[in-house]
């Protein structure tokens, strides 16, 4: 009776630490996947925009800017919002400037107001300005520490011909000359007009690299059929 007594007493003792133990090994086996959980989201997808770029020479900059600045509901009204503010590095009076646009046709309206033109002359504009519509297609706009720039506007042939030749030179190559790939865009009324943006961080590889007999070659490559426009300045807003 004592052996039987001491046989039901271990046999109670296994029972009570098999339940005991149970519901821990089920609880592992529903814990949340913590790899799941911290999952990053996605990179958002970039949306192509419009952007109106007016160029042109002042008498002084110093007194072009207020009035330039007091013009600004007058643009906003036209769907023109300032993004960029430059000043060209070989002459510091000559002024590029970049607006997100709303509505093409009203930004076209506008840069052929008597508006403008009466704001233009009492800024002291000395030159006919160059006004470019175009569309954003590639953008970084990551944060960068240095602030010249280099834009690059030429005419091509074919577009994925000249993007082929390009694409296959390489960041890489660019950055050893001292260019960041900064944004590229094409023409609105012509798409086959293409524009380059750079961040300039060695200015003497860059302006070399931008008069090279080996840029020139790539560009023939690429079909460019026009002299390109190139444009040197310093951001300043």
């Amino acid at each position: 009776m004592k052996q039987i007594s001491t046989f039901l007493a271990a046999f109670l003792l296994v029972i009570f630490i098999s339940c005991n133990n149970g519901p821990a090994k089920e609880e592992t086996k529903s814990a949340p996947d913590s790899t799941a959980a911290t999952k990053a989201p996605a990179a958002p997808v970039f949306q192509s925009y419009i952007v109106t770029i007016l160029q042109h020479k002042v008498k002084d900059f110093g007194k072009w800017l207020p009035l330039y600045e007091g013009h600004d509901s007058a643009r906003k009204a036209s769907g023109l919002t300032e993004i960029a503010l430059g000043r060209g590095l070989d002459d510091n009076n000559e002024v590029t400037v970049a607006f997100k646009t709303d509505d093409v046709q009203k930004a076209k309206d506008f840069t052929k107001s008597p508006d403008l033109k009466a704001a233009m002359q009492k800024g002291g504009v000395v030159s006919p300005p160059t006004i470019s519509f175009i569309k954003v297609v590639r953008d970084d706009n990551s944060p960068i520490e240095t602030k010249d720039r280099l834009m690059i506007a030429h005419h091509v042939k074919d577009y994925d011909t000249w993007l082929k030749v390009y694409d296959g030179e390489g960041k890489e190559t660019r950055a050893a000359n001292g260019l960041v790939d900064r944004g590229l865009a094409r023409g609105v009324d012509d798409p086959n007009t293409v524009y380059v943006l750079f961040a300039v961080t060695d200015l003497a590889k860059a302006k070399a690299r931008a008069s090279s007999p080996e840029l020139k070659k790539l560009m023939t490559d690429a079909g460019v059929d026009g002299p390109p426009a190139i444009c040197f300045y310093k951001l300043v807003k």
